[in-house]
């Protein structure tokens, strides 16, 4: 296994102690240390992806690989957050359905993905596909962040809880955009589903 394929079952392997830090509240400054992992786990998706072109490392194991450990990583943080951070039913609602349409999206380009291996393509990811990552890990990021605030500074109005909102639904925004793009980039394997 080489190395970017290496980070990338770090990136997926580490969940759990991402989640563990996340919803142990009783770990001072817990949504500092959650961000930090996530941060780090964030960019080790840049660093292999950049690392498997630049020495010719990619491979078919990666090309799938890749897309399945940021998705692990986006969900699992979503919804830990979604355990924590939900004051509301209207709240969760509107979090709960961000997560359906980001895991549908999801398992609709990985059923798309595996008809078209056994066709004999492979799948990689796009630019668009990139986007809603990094819209994805932003958002998460930032409401890591605000919770953190929120937590040290009580002072500090809860409104601006807001600002992780919006950027959660400019995730989400993105999200279906760019499972448009991959389906009618790929129509003809949908022909086969």
């Amino acid at each position: 296994m080489n190395t970017p394929n290496k980070l990338t079952v770090f990136r997926a392997a580490m969940v759990p102690a991402f989640l563990a830090v996340l919803l142990i509240e009783s770990i001072p400054a817990h949504f500092l240390l959650a961000g930090l992992v996530f941060g780090g786990l964030s960019l080790t998706d840049m660093i292999d992806g950049k690392m498997a072109r630049k020495r010719g490392l990619i491979t078919n194991f990666g090309k799938f690989l890749d897309p399945l450990a940021d998705k692990v990583l986006v969900i699992s943080a979503l919804v830990g957050m979604t355990v924590l951070k939900t004051q509301s039913k209207a709240e969760l609602i509107c979090w709960l359905i961000g997560i359906i349409i980001i895991l549908a999206r999801e398992f609709m380009v990985s059923a798309l993905r595996m008809v078209c291996v056994e066709q004999g393509n492979v799948i990689a990811a796009n630019i668009w596909g990139k986007v809603k990552t990094v819209t994805q890990m932003t958002a998460i990021l930032v409401i890591l962040a605000i919770e953190q605030l929120l937590e040290w500074f009580p002072v500090i109005p809860s409104e601006l809880r807001i600002i992780g909102d919006v950027c959660y639904a400019v995730s989400v925004v993105a999200t279906v955009v760019s499972g448009v793009i991959y389906l009618k980039q790929n129509a003809s394997g949908i022909g086969e589903m």
